[in-house]
This record gives structure tokens, sequence and C-alpha cells, in this order.
């Protein structure tokens, strides 16, 4: 009876940590959060069949090694049948519990993103809707009237375009590569007026890649912070190069600091750019700096795989 009672404890304890193994595996490999049903039929099937070979080969072990009665065919099935009927609940209220558990930290982190997208909404607005900003552009579309109408109006509506965008994007947590670039190509349509030759922007991603998503204005903040944080002249023109590679966006600018601009380096985008892409991909947001270029490469979020 002891030598029972000290096998089952051994065995449970053995069925639990092989148990816990496999969570801890899995959330890296497959996180419920982004894998729901895959997870599930993984963990139920993988537990359940580890969990009978532990048991198995611990009956084996006792069986053969501790006591001389030898194990019959009657004796393994039904051990297996009761493992089972032990298994399917024990291994269910465990989902309940990881599941109340995820749910938990989803809902903290749904919270977190959402108060770091609407931080990352009013810096955008507010850097737009900065009278500095806005005169700028007002001015050069009254210039533009006075000299080429249909040059202002084109001028208008991409201006107008960039506010639509930036208002929408408060409604979305991710928009398609597509419609950034849509998007980004009205942001730079105005900023080219504005600085004429001295910000010259080249962009080389593949089709392919249009319909895969990334939260929205990421691009965008990432061309102001080159802007913002550079030298820009005739002499020395800002060239922003924005390219694809093995499923990550680069935004290449040459390292051209202000002085005045050093301490900051725009890392205050930077870190709200990567805390949002943490609730939606593992894939970090690469930064490099070397003394001829910065570039930064962000992760593109392809749904159907997630």
């Amino acid at each position: 009876m002891y030598l029972t009672a000290g096998w089952l404890v051994i065995t449970l304890a053995l069925v639990w940590v092989s148990n816990h193994f496999l969570t801890r595996r899995l959330d890296k490999k497959l996180p419920w959060l982004e894998h729901g049903n895959k997870r599930f039929y993984w963990q139920l099937g993988i537990g359940i069949l580890m969990s009978l070979l532990i048991i198995n080969l611990s009956y084996f072990i006792l069986k053969l090694g501790l006591t001389s009665d030898p194990p019959n065919v009657t004796q393994v099935l039904s051990m297996n049948v009761y493992g089972i009927l032990i298994l399917l609940p024990t291994i269910s209220i465990n989902f309940g519990i990881q599941f109340l558990s995820n749910w938990k930290t989803a809902q903290v982190n749904s919270e977190t993103f959402q108060k770091e997208t609407i931080r990352a909404e009013l810096t955008t607005l507010k850097n737009h809707l900065d009278p500095h900003f806005l005169f700028n552009n007002l001015n050069i579309l009254s210039s533009l009237i006075s000299v080429d109408t249909e040059l202002s109006q084109t001028y208008l509506e991409k201006f107008a375009d960039v506010y639509r965008n930036i208002l929408k994007s408060s409604k979305e947590e991710l928009v398609t590569l597509n419609d950034e670039l849509r998007f980004i190509a009205s942001y730079l349509y105005l900023l080219e007026i504005r600085f004429e030759d001295t910000i010259q922007t080249f962009i080389d991603i593949d089709s392919k890649a249009h319909m895969k998503y990334l939260p929205p204005l990421t691009l965008q903040m990432l061309i102001e912070n080159a802007i913002k944080h550079n030298v820009i002249s005739e002499i020395r023109p800002l060239k922003i190069h924005i390219s694809y590679q093995n499923g990550y966006v680069s935004v290449k600018n040459p390292l051209q600091e202000k002085r005045v601009e050093k301490r900051n380096s725009g890392k205050t985008g930077l870190t709200n750019i990567q805390k949002r892409y943490s609730y939606f991909t593992d894939k970090e947001v690469q930064v490099f700096k070397n003394p001829d270029n910065f570039i930064v490469k962000i992760p593109l979020i392809d749904l159907e795989s997630e």
C-alpha cells in the first residue's frame, strides 16, 4: 500500500513537472494570444501522450524493479484508461488557469497598448498642429495660390489627406503597409514642396509586402525623427532610404545630427514604436547607429501566420 502510494506521488510529480515544462516551451513557440486553437490541440495532445508515457514507464519500473508481480496486458490497459480519465480533467483545469492568467495579462497589455497608441497619436497631432508646422504649410499654400493654382490645389489635397490619415489612425491598431505608404506619399509631398531638393526619399519595397501590417504612423514617425534631429541643407541634403528585406522595412538616413539635439536623438518616438510592436509580435524593432548612418528596421506583421 505504501509502495503504491509512493509510486503514485512520484508519478504525479513527474507528470506535473513535465507538463509545466511543456507549458513554458509552448508559451514561447505558440503563445495563447496568437495561436489559441493550435496551442490548445498541441498542448492537449502532447500533454496526454507525455503523461501516459511517464505513467507507463514508472509503472513498469515499479512492477519489474520493486515487485515480483510482472505487469500484464489487462493491468496496462486499465492503467491507461484510468490515466486518461484523470488527465483530461486535470489538463482541462490547467488550461482554465492558463486562460484566466493570459486573459488578465492580455487585458493589462491592451490597456497599456491603448495608452501608448493614444500617446503616439497625441504626439503626432501635437507636432502637426504645432503653430510652426501649420504656419509653414499655410504660408507655402498661400504662395502657391498666387503662382500656380493647380499645384496649390494638389498641395491642399495632400495637406488634408495627411490630417485625415492621422485622425483615422486613432481607430486602428494595425494598418497595411500599402495604406501606410499611401499616407507617406502625401506626407512626403508636403516635405518635398517645403524643403525642395534638400530632402530626398528613395522607396524600394516589394509589392508582395504591401498587404502585411504595422502600427499606424510608424514610418511617418521615423521620417519625422530623421528630419527633426539632422542638419538639412543644399550642401548636406537629407537622403532617406526606405527598403524591404527578410520581413523588415528599413528606414535609413545619413547621420548628420544637430548638435543641440544630440542628447534626445529621437528616443521617445523609437521607444513608443517598440512598445506598440511588443503587443503584436515577438520580433523586435532593430536600431543601428554608426558614424555614417542611422538605421531603424521594423518587422512587418503577417496576421495569417501570427
